[in-house]
């Protein structure tokens, strides 16, 4: 694991290495700005189709245009992440699943809770099946919008369609966002990694013993 010394008081012998590097510069980058988006996308939707929101914010024209160049923004950041080599091997840590996996959902379903039930590398099963989930919808959320905007090139049946999907699926997304947030809260070493790029030995050895950079 790539370290960061801790400094050591004077006039003692230099502290072991306590912190890890997990995620480089370029990536926590592609996190904020990504989130970012997805938060506005979300705002949006909320005053398009909450009537207690819409009659606070008003100006239904002008958040129907924040929502859309948001959403057609929201592939940006992946897409120009894809330049840094670490945020590339990242995706393959997300896209690699092993035994260990299973293992990991075998006990996330029977409710075990301790640490060592439930093994994970850098990316636990979980977050493999969040990022997977998220990457689709977004590409389905992208797709089903450009059908709704672009209605002088979709026969209505297709337009009908693309949005009860993708009201629906917004629906979803918001919820597993949800989750998602409360996961994070719910440890505050793995937001820290995600703001600074550095976690403690002690949490990675212990939430993430198969990890192996």
């Amino acid at each position: 694991m790539k370290t960061q010394p801790t400094p050591a008081a004077p006039g003692t012998a230099p502290a072991p290495s306590s912190r890890v590097r997990r995620f480089t510069r370029a990536e926590t980058w592609v996190h904020r700005t990504t989130a970012a988006l997805m938060g506005v996308c979300v705002a949006t939707a909320a005053c398009l189709y909450i009537p207690t929101f819409a009659e606070l914010v008003g100006r239904r024209e002008l958040v129907v245009r924040v929502h859309e160049w948001a959403g057609l923004l929201l592939p940006l950041p992946v897409l120009a992440g894809l330049a840094s080599r670490a945020f590339r091997t990242d995706l393959g840590h997300l896209n690699r699943w092993g035994p260990h996996d299973r293992v990991w959902w075998r006990a996330v379903r029977r409710r075990d809770h301790r640490r060592s039930a439930r093994p994970a590398a850098k990316f636990n099963a979980g977050q493999k099946t969040y990022a997977a989930w998220i990457a689709g919808a977004t590409l389905v959320m992208l797709g089903t919008g450009l059908l709704m905007w672009f209605t002088h090139l979709t026969p209505l049946k297709w337009r009908t369609s693309a949005t009860f999907v993708h009201d629906w699926l917004a629906l979803t997304i918001g919820v597993v966002l949800g989750g998602h947030i409360g996961m994070a809260l719910g440890d505050p070493e793995a937001r820290r990694g995600l703001r600074t790029g550095w976690v403690s030995r002690e949490w990675a050895e212990r939430e993430h013993r198969l990890w192996r950079p």
